[in-house]
């Protein structure tokens, strides 16, 4: 691995941290909290719309069928088409599918909702991992990809305050559970418009960089590609059927299981056993 570099990378590489992980820290606190969002919401939406447990919970897991058929799809999307416009076409039509729940009255709306914001979220997350790689070398990868997921406890921080305040909502004789996908899906939505404008797709695309910056990233993110490429070129298929991609995979699905059940149903459970009331759930949760 190389160790040095000059000038205009150390700049280049403050610049891009400065300019872009913020950036995506915010998309990405967006994201969960919408994921999440049911499970607040849930607080009041079973008992009005005489949900059981067990429609919420195939509601809250038919999420899912629809965010993995479409993940790898969309990531392979953002590595040869655009990052930007894609993850911006993410956020919008997330954003909607969103708000479309605040819509529902039966069991089979909430199960096509549900399953509409799953198709729409997904590879928003795989999504962001290939574009950290269009921008940061493998020496600073790791770095990045921390940044982001610290997201995830920022956003059940975030979900949960606001959350709570939306429940205890009834304006315009709207529920406030209703309320919380409104609002909360009116916020990707303004997040997509800003992404189209804001994120480049590529370091040679990269105006707001100086040119010696822009050419040094642009090198060292080429050379590493190259590099990896001499070593063994995958295809999909071949990577997918790799042992090491097997066991990560199955390794990733038994953690997501237990922390997914956390995500959407802690909330019910405290509400359960606290008696708490339901504006003050967020505030518990937190």
């Amino acid at each position: 691995m190389r160790t040095d570099i000059s000038d205009a990378g150390r700049r280049a590489r403050r610049r891009i941290a400065l300019r872009l992980l913020p950036f995506v820290f915010v998309m990405y606190v967006i994201c969960y909290v919408d994921r999440a969002n049911v499970s607040f919401a849930n607080l009041r939406m079973s008992a009005d719309l005489g949900f059981s447990d067990q429609v919420y919970g195939l509601g809250v897991g038919i999420f899912f069928l629809g965010y993995v058929l479409f993940e790898v799809p969309g990531a392979i999307i953002v590595e040869r088409w655009s990052a930007r416009k894609w993850l911006a076409r993410i956020m919008i039509t997330w954003g909607l599918a969103t708000i479309l729940t605040a819509c529902v009255h039966t069991a089979t709306q909430f199960y096509a909702a549900r399953l509409l914001v799953g198709v729409a979220e997904a590879s928003f997350f795989p999504g962001i991992i290939v574009y950290l790689t269009h921008w940061f070398r493998l020496a600073d990868r790791a770095k990045a990809i921390a940044f982001l997921y610290a997201a995830v406890p920022a956003s059940s921080v975030a979900g949960s305050l606001i959350a709570g305040w939306l429940l205890e909502l009834h304006w315009k004789g709207i529920a406030g559970w209703r309320w919380i996908f409104v609002i909360e899906g009116i916020l990707p939505l303004i997040g997509g418009v800003i992404t189209i404008f804001y994120l480049t797709d590529w370091p040679r695309q990269a105006r707001w960089l100086p040119e010696d910056e822009r050419n040094w990233i642009s090198n060292e993110i080429e050379t590493e590609n190259a590099a990896k490429k001499k070593v063994r070129d995958f295809t999909f298929w071949q990577a997918i059927r790799d042992k090491r991609v097997v066991l990560l995979t199955v390794a990733y699905f038994f953690a997501q299981v237990g922390a997914q059940a956390n995500t959407f149903w802690i909330p019910t459970f405290v509400k359960r056993l606290s008696g708490l009331p339901n504006g003050k759930i967020g505030r518990a949760h937190v």
